[in-house]
């Protein structure tokens, strides 16, 4: 199976949102920041085959990315837009569960990706996971 290609969505403002989220991780929490680029990195070369333990579907065409690291849920939000994927979201709770609001938000930024994706597409980029 080919890989599949990861494009972030990019906030009417010019803000990426999941690359701002990863920026921080990286410096606050490097242990998590790596596991969330190998969970990244896998999902980029299984794409829609990947599932449980480490990707489900939410709802509404919203897939949720998830990994931990000690007591802290870290979850990535995305779609498919084809084979591709779109990172919408993202989220990180001591719960077990996303809250809605961050579901909701991830809906909607997908639906917009939709209908104009040169309008929301980021043209950043990450490096592959080592």
């Amino acid at each position: 199976m080919p890989k599949a290609t990861i494009y972030f969505f990019r906030d009417e403002d010019g803000t990426v949102p999941f690359l701002e989220w990863l920026s921080e991780l990286e410096k606050r929490h490097r242990k998590a920041f790596e596991k969330c680029l190998y969970l990244l990195d896998m999902l980029r070369q299984a794409g829609h085959e990947l599932r449980r333990p480490h990707a489900d579907l939410v709802r509404d065409g919203v897939y949720e990315l998830r990994t931990r690291v000690g007591r802290v849920n870290y979850r990535m939000l995305y779609g498919f837009v084809g084979k591709d994927l779109v990172l919408v979201s993202h989220g990180i709770t001591k719960e077990s569960s996303v809250p809605d609001v961050e579901i909701d938000r991830a809906i909607a930024r997908l639906g917009l990706y939709r209908r104009d994706p040169k309008r929301y597409v980021s043209e950043e980029e990450i490096e592959d996971a080592d």
